[in-house]
């Protein structure tokens, strides 16, 4: 039974991180508003999330500091003082949120069910949210339904700042646009430079524009480095070089955008870019691309079947492949022939001159 049956007057999400989950969470905060448009969300996410975040309309995002250690609790908890919610929405299943949650009030504490959840969230809730699938996007929208929302199905409209679509026009060709982003913020996800370089050749012989996305980690841009040691057709490279609104504007007018398990993925599904996701070490029908799993080039089952002998149906929910050479098993044939098969079906490449 849902909990509301009339609108709540006002919703704490808690979700403070990685930027990828936080896109997920932006389909729920939507279906949110259509539904019930006064309600009050407040959202308490990281310093760099927030930086997307706060482009939402009608949200009021809270920035948590984790680099400030006890303060950035105390911060959070004294901007709440005398506050109480309708609803709190306990997305992040990590003790850092599950110790932040014990000072937000709020009637109903909704939570993960014990086999989705750890480091004891379920400690800190009253209420077990059911998921609606498997993929990540459908347990937040298994909240939605908990509280009584009933369009439940995942869309996102993310707004573009106005002066991040002016900066990404400069980027604008008669070519079509394929964004390689190389690198997650954990290197065990990461493909090959040699598989990369592969793709931007073979891409750029079918007239694409070719430029590499990421962020300022000093790992992004070692490897965008190496890429373009590599190939002579990397048309340009952005890593480190552009603010996320920036990026997010830029991925919008992309034609395509190539990546593994990261952020800017999952931006682009907040856009309606088609991705190619890299997978070996999570299972992409959980974590890829919401709108575009059919696209995956997937390593994962091969690798888990090898590491412990079972299927993803025999294995938690949350299980991950441990062989830090797991995406090694993707090769470049297996990227471009998807690459292929996306890019005709879709009729995003044209014929070089």
């Amino acid at each position: 039974m849902a909990l509301f049956s009339q609108p709540p007057h006002s919703i704490c999400l808690l979700r403070l991180s990685a930027l990828g989950d936080c896109c997920h969470a932006v389909a729920l905060v939507q279906a949110i508003q259509r539904q019930w448009p006064h309600a009050r969300i407040t959202w308490i996410t990281g310093k760099l999330e927030a930086q997307l975040l706060q482009q939402l309309p009608d949200i009021e995002v809270i920035v948590f500091d984790k680099q400030a250690g006890w303060r950035g609790y105390v911060e959070i908890w004294q901007q709440l003082r005398g506050r109480q919610f309708d609803a709190l929405l306990h997305m992040q299943a990590a003790m850092r949120a599950s110790l932040l949650s014990l000072g937000i009030r709020a009637r109903h504490r909704l939570g993960l069910p014990k086999d989705r959840a750890k480091d004891g969230q379920w400690l800190f809730t009253n209420h077990k949210v059911t998921s609606l699938g498997e993929h990540v996007v459908d347990g937040f929208m298994g909240f939605g339904k908990a509280l009584g929302v009933t369009d439940l199905q995942p869309c996102w409209q993310f707004p573009l700042q106005p002066e991040a679509i002016d900066w990404a026009r400069h980027y604008h060709a008669e070519q079509p646009l394929l964004l390689i982003c190389p690198a997650s913020s954990k290197a065990y996800k990461n493909w090959t430079s040699e598989g990369y370089a592969a793709l931007a050749e073979h891409a750029h012989r079918q007239g694409m524009r070719v430029m590499l996305i990421g962020s300022p980690a000093p790992t992004e841009i070692e490897l965008a480095a190496r890429i373009c040691t590599l190939t002579s057709h990397i048309d340009e490279n952005l890593v480190g070089r552009t603010s996320l609104p920036q990026l997010l504007a830029l991925i919008s007018q992309a034609s395509l955008v190539v990546a593994p398990d990261t952020g800017p993925a999952h931006m682009a599904t907040m856009v309606g870019t088609p991705v190619i996701g890299l997978y070996a070490h999570h299972n992409p029908q959980r974590t890829g691309p919401y709108l575009c799993r059919s696209y995956v080039v997937s390593a994962y089952d091969q690798a888990l079947l090898s590491e412990t002998g079972k299927t993803a149906a025999q294995l938690p929910w949350r299980t991950r492949v441990k062989n830090p050479d797991a995406m090694q098993l993707i090769s470049p044939e297996m990227v471009i022939a998807r690459f292929d098969q996306v890019t005709q079906a879709l009729a995003i490449h044209k014929e070089p001159s």
